[in-house]
């Protein structure tokens, strides 16, 4: 695609944050973006060009999408491969990554059979069709997390199982049935921390961000450290493990590879995200390029820009810290603006829910004089100054 400005339009199925930060990182680019997303008023329309009212799954309206643009990408994997396909051959257009590669991502099933064919290391795994089939995992692992195999995120549809006679109640928990379900079951893995490495595949070109550490907490993200709190060694087998997996993937754009450093320093992957990721934000400040402008650049076609760290940097999560639903109101949000070198964003939900992703903050150390321990403790204590009215 040639590259012009004012550029061409870009088609994002999904108008969430992450369709809101891509917007963002699109502008300066002179690239205009058009969400499509159920929820009117999403909160990527006040910074998109437009936004089209309706479902991920429907075919009209991702027709109409790209009858607007002069490319499609997706930022939520609950976009419909087959519709995207065929709105692309149909108004000429092209869809990055492919359709084929959501496809299989959106099956955790069917990614692992894909990474272990390519002979990218992964936890050991069985596919669940029956409770029989999950009590013999349970009982040749010593214990299993369970994975519904569609529609999953956050932890849903994720459900740690001991032993076998918890397999039926499990089963119902993480897949709404025990008759016929459709699940993965993988052997609890001896991590000594979560990692993630944001690829990126252009055309003809490859990078890869610095490792992040992830923390979580009840299976949701917390904050993001980068440089990640490992060895040399660890951070260099994650880069090349996340290659490995851009080699198997078809199509351009980001990618959010996360993976699992094990007690003796191996590198499995845990699941792929083929979009911009969650652990990725901190980019926005952190990098030279964001992990969003390089998701446009790359889907476009047009070079790829820096993945260099511009200083250690930590991205913590402000999540809903409510019990019930409610207008969504954050205060005390001086104490961000009022610390040099700190980043708030605001995703622009007007409803608050209980552990709901709602904006994040990023601290970057500038002089590079702090631990990353302590740029964590401290961000995370800015963070939790943030709170729900």
């Amino acid at each position: 695609m040639t590259t012009t400005v004012p550029g061409p339009t870009l088609g994002v199925v999904g108008g969430g944050q992450l369709g809101r930060m891509l917007a963002e990182a699109a502008a300066p680019l002179g690239v205009e973006v058009v969400v499509l997303d159920p929820t009117p008023d999403c909160p990527a329309a006040p910074v998109a060009r437009d936004q089209i009212v309706g479902g991920f799954d429907d075919p009209e309206a991702i027709g109409r999408l790209a009858e607007r643009t002069d490319a499609l990408t997706y930022e939520i994997e609950l976009a419909d491969p087959d519709h995207l396909a065929s709105a692309s051959a149909e108004a000429g257009v092209p869809v990055h990554p492919t359709p084929e590669t959501l496809r299989t991502i959106q099956d955790k099933f069917a990614e692992k059979e894909m990474l272990s064919e390519a002979g990218i290391p992964v936890p050991a795994y069985r596919r669940v069709d029956s409770v029989a089939d999950l009590q013999a995992a349970v009982e040749e692992f010593g214990g299993v997390m369970l994975k519904a195999r569609e529609g999953g995120y956050d932890g849903r549809g994720n459900v740690p199982v001991h032993a076998a006679d918890e397999a039926a109640d499990a089963l119902r928990e993480a897949v709404g049935t025990a008759e016929d379900p459709a699940a993965l079951a993988e052997t609890f893995v001896d991590f000594e921390r979560e990692l993630s490495v944001i690829g990126v595949q252009g055309d003809g070109e490859v990078r890869t961000f610095p490792v992040g550490e992830n923390v979580h907490e009840a299976e949701i993200l917390r904050e993001t450290v980068v440089p990640a709190r490992t060895s040399e060694a660890v951070a260099e087998r994650a880069q090349a493990v996340a290659r490995d997996v851009l080699d198997a993937l078809d199509g351009r754009g980001v990618f959010g590879i996360e993976l699992f450093e094990t007690s003796e320093g191996e590198i499995l992957v845990n699941e792929i995200a083929p979009r911009p990721h969650n652990s990725g934000h901190w980019s926005i400040e952190g990098a030279v390029t964001s992990q969003f402008e390089q998701h446009a650049r790359a889907v476009l076609g047009w070079p790829l820009g820096s993945t260099r760290q511009r200083a250690p940097t930590v991205s913590a999560n402000v999540l809903g810290t409510v019990e019930e639903p409610r207008p969504a109101r954050l205060g005390n949000v001086e104490r961000v603006l009022e610390r040099e070198a700190a980043h708030l964003h605001w995703y622009g939900k007007d409803e608050v829910r209980p552990l709901r992703k709602m904006g994040h903050v990023t601290v970057t150390d500038e002089t590079g004089g702090s631990e990353p321990t302590a740029l964590l403790e401290s961000t995370r204590e800015l963070r939790d100054e943030l709170g729900f009215q």
